[in-house]
């Protein structure tokens, strides 16, 4: 079995919201060496059967048909572990 990894981020020039409200309260936690936050979404993957192209392939087509909007948003794909 093995897991992969989609990381779902929004483009570099496209507004974060949550990711400006977010760093705008870490210094009233007490957090104040923060510039920026960028928040984005992660999602775990397990396949059965050997990580290969094909399979690699499948999770790509998984992250742009349905788990990134891809007008707005990029994605990377991580094999995290791969057992046999």
């Amino acid at each position: 079995m093995a897991r992969v990894i989609v990381d779902v981020m929004l483009k570099p020039e496209i507004l974060d919201a949550q990711g400006q409200a977010i760093a705008r309260a870490l210094p009233r936690l007490g957090f104040s060496a923060v510039a920026s936050v960028r928040q984005g979404k992660r999602f775990e993957v397990e396949l059965d059967g050997p990580v290969d192209d094909a399979a690699l392939a499948d999770v790509r087509k998984m992250a742009e048909t349905l788990l990134a909007n891809t007008v707005i948003e990029d994605y990377t794909v991580t094999v995290e572990r791969a057992e046999s």
